[in-house]
């Protein structure tokens, strides 16, 4: 078991609500967590490079290396910018993406207080990735433009406080109220676990 998987193990405490659903209690929020013990959904992920792009075709990107998360965000902007219910968020190293095509971006402080970049296509106007501004590290890739969307499945969901009331969120699955604390090092290795469960 990993120090981080520990960690989240010995700060939690779970007790059923009165809906009968488990609920993670912490000290400083309250997140839907799953009781011990539940079993991790696999994901097998498609062979290396991931591919996608934009609805014209202007904008194609490679994903050379696999993924280090897949979460949901319900945050008010990514339900604006997507025009549905939540934003795909597939967290990659930006040095194993390649992006051929002009994009255009667009910044925005985000609820967090971050501000946050958006490479879109210019054609068709489709969001391709985000980035964030003190952490050039840190590329989201807006799931929905991959080729192969089948084989995806979260690891958790961010900013669920702003979540649509029909979204479900499985008892199986992280959920925080606002962005994580731990910068989603939790969901990390959610689904981590989640793809050593494909590979098995």
């Amino acid at each position: 078991m990993s120090e981080i998987a520990r960690h989240i193990k010995n700060l939690t405490r779970h007790v059923h609500n009165r809906h009968g659903r488990w609920q993670r209690c912490r000290t400083t929020d309250h997140e839907v967590d799953p009781p011990l013990g539940t079993p991790i959904k696999p994901v097998t992920m498609p062979a290396l490079p991931l591919t996608g792009g934009c609805s014209c075709g202007a904008v194609r990107y490679e994903i050379g290396a696999e993924p280090q998360a897949f979460y949901l965000c319900h945050c008010t902007e990514c339900q604006r910018h997507t025009s549905s219910a939540f934003g795909m968020s597939l967290r990659c190293d930006p040095a194993t993406v390649t992006v051929t095509g002009a994009m255009k971006t667009i910044s925005r402080m985000s609820e967090s207080g971050t501000r946050r970049f958006g490479d879109f296509c210019p054609e068709c106007g489709v969001r391709i990735q985000h980035r964030s501004e003190n952490d050039p590290s840190r590329l989201n890739i807006k799931a929905g433009t991959l080729d192969d969307t089948s084989w995806l499945v979260p690891a958790g969901h961010i900013w669920i406080s702003s979540k649509q009331p029909y979204v479900v969120i499985g008892e199986e699955e992280l959920a925080y109220p606002q962005q994580p604390e731990d910068k989603t090092a939790a969901i990390k290795e959610r689904w981590r676990m989640m793809l050593d469960a494909g590979d098995a």
